[in-house]
């Protein structure tokens, strides 16, 4: 392939195309810039999607440009959004990048990745600085964002401060010499505000490459930590591949494509094999890619022992009735084992499952979360959903 055609491959929007070969043509790597804010400690696949891209870039000789957006966090980047962001705390975002930088280096290329932090520009701003930034945008033209258009006419609150944002992601681009800008579709206005300040300042105009979404575990939403619906980079590797398998057979073929950046004539391919072994494959792969190897391979065997052969797991985690229960305690009610194991973000969680039927003691299903479980002779196992098992000694 042509690098025009693997720069333009699962694209959405390309501002514009002329501009792009001929800066391919200048005869030096192109500078492609991504933003990412901390706002919190995971990254999901959504963010996959166009950090795949950068890593075309990288494969094709350009430098990638991570920008840790950990002033703009401060701000929060309103995108998408029906309210404002709740603010974070300067420690919170600290931690929140140091975790972002582990998860992208999965999918980047380390040696030819350059990290900046836009506190580095934005921290020696002055006020009078602030001003002009901001003399060089008009409410009209901010107003034309549709999700601020949306809560405008709905009466819902638009901060000031939430009109700085697309003027503070436009000026990194400055400050790096962007040629390319990527994000998601709902990135769109901020990359083009990012061209204007280019022009007015007397720079070249960066490109605009947006990539689609990435819709979530629900088949409907796009994929989101807000809707719950995420698979996270650094999720568990059986929490992955049970997540992945959980994915419709409809919705699998965009993972393929823009996960694993597989083109339309393998897709054709896989369309001719049964679903249940495609998405298998397609489970494989990217646990395999996202922790190690074998990784993807050995929660296959476990996913078929369980579901295939109706089997119990042999790596399930295992905890003795001392590691639940005091001293003197010989029965626990079952949401409270459940919660002692810390496997379950919390009671409500637990309860929700318990009463929905999800929840099974030694294969027998239990729907009252007060029942009581009584120190084990030998062992008890614990199933809820499909995936997590647990054992108590």
């Amino acid at each position: 392939m042509e690098p025009i055609d693997i720069i333009k491959q699962n694209i959405d929007t390309l501002i514009n195309e002329e501009d792009l070969l001929k800066k391919l043509q200048l005869g030096r790597p192109l500078k492609i810039k991504l933003g990412v804010d901390p706002t919190r400690p995971d990254l999901t696949f959504g963010h996959m999607v166009v950090f795949n891209k950068l890593r075309q870039f990288q494969e094709l000789g350009h430098e990638a440009i991570l920008i840790i957006g950990d002033f703009t966090t401060l701000v929060g980047d309103p995108s998408g959004r029906s309210s404002t962001r709740p603010v974070l705390t300067k420690e919170e975002i600290k931690q929140n990048a140091e975790t972002y930088l582990d998860q992208a280096f999965k999918i980047l290329d380390r040696e030819k990745t350059t990290v900046r932090y836009n506190s580095e520009w934005f921290n020696e701003m002055k006020f009078e600085d602030s001003l002009q930034l901001a003399r060089k945008m008009t409410v009209a033209r901010m107003l034309e964002r549709d999700d601020f258009s949306k809560r405008y006419k709905g009466n819902s609150p638009i901060s000031i401060i939430e009109f700085l944002y697309p003027l503070l992601q436009g000026y990194d681009s400055i400050v790096v010499d962007a040629d390319v800008e990527l994000g998601g579709t709902d990135q769109l206005f901020n990359l083009l505000v990012g061209r204007t300040l280019q022009k007015d300042a007397g720079k070249p105009e960066q490109i605009v490459i947006t990539m689609p979404l990435l819709i979530g575990l629900d088949g409907e939403k796009k994929m989101s930590k807000s809707m719950d619906n995420y698979i996270a980079f650094n999720d568990s590797p059986k929490d992955m591949f049970g997540k992945i398998m959980s994915v419709s057979d409809e919705l699998m073929w965009e993972y393929y494509r823009l996960l694993l950046n597989e083109n339309d004539d393998e897709i054709s391919k896989l369309k001719n094999e049964h679903p249940m072994k495609v998405k298998k494959k397609l489970a494989v792969q990217l646990t395999g890619m996202l922790n190690r190897p074998e990784d993807g391979q050995r929660e296959l065997e476990q996913f078929e022992k369980v579901f295939s052969k109706n089997e119990i797991p042999d790596d399930m985690p295992e905890f003795s009735w001392s590691d639940l229960a005091t001293e003197n305690q010989n029965s626990l009610r079952l949401v409270d084992v459940m919660a002692g194991t810390k496997l379950f973000p919390s009671k409500k969680e637990i309860r929700r499952q318990i009463e929905q039927g999800a929840v099974k003691i030694n294969s027998e299903r239990c729907q009252n979360p007060s029942e009581e479980i009584t120190k084990p002779e030998s062992e008890i196992i614990i199933q809820s959903g499909k995936r997590r098992f647990f054992r108590i000694r």
